[in-house]
């Protein structure tokens, strides 16, 4: 019996020190991604908790020019899957974050799903260092999920085109 409260007890002070490794923030590395796979680095995304909400820090190259949607998605996964039979760049994925089940697309500061982040603008030379507010979310929540740039922008409703009209998934990383 003493072994099996001595393993509750080590169990209890992992997970307490994970929840105090997440609450401080977390760097997640965005790869490029298509119907092959997941390919080469962008950079990086961190994220960190304060009083604003969560604060998404980028330092990414390689893009293009423009607006591109970006969104938490629900699954820690950016491989490909078959939909409809093709392959479909980063559909492991799965949707927007929508705890709630909202089935709502409303922007960060909305009342639809959490999923939805600022729009991340891109420069002309394809570089996005940027810092962005989310002001619905924290660092807890986004444990197990992935991070999700779209090709095109985002104007967070879902017409005339569903999901922002964001469109394809371009680059992907797992937050851990």
């Amino acid at each position: 019996m003493k072994n099996k409260s001595a393993e509750i007890l080590i169990g209890a002070a992992v997970c307490a020190l994970t929840s105090l490794v997440l609450a401080a923030g977390a760097s997640v590395t965005i790869n490029q991604i298509d119907e092959k796979g997941v390919g080469k680095s962008l950079g990086t995304v961190k994220i960190e908790d304060s009083k604003e909400g969560l604060v998404v820090m980028t330092d990414l190259k390689g893009l293009a020019p423009g607006h591109h949607g970006l969104h938490v998605h629900e699954n820690a996964g950016c491989e490909p899957k078959e939909k409809d039979g093709k392959m479909v760049a980063g559909l492991a994925a799965g949707a927007h974050y929508d705890p709630g089940k909202t089935g709502k697309h409303e922007g960060p500061k909305g009342m639809g799903h959490l999923g939805d982040l600022p729009s991340l603008v891109v420069d002309k030379d394809g570089n996005a260092k940027l810092r962005l507010i989310a002001p619905r979310l924290k660092v807890a929540d986004l444990n197990g999920r992935a991070l999700m740039i779209h090709e095109g922008g985002d104007n967070f409703s879902d017409t005339p085109k569903p999901l922002g009209g964001g469109g394809n998934r371009i680059a992907c990383g797992v937050i851990k």
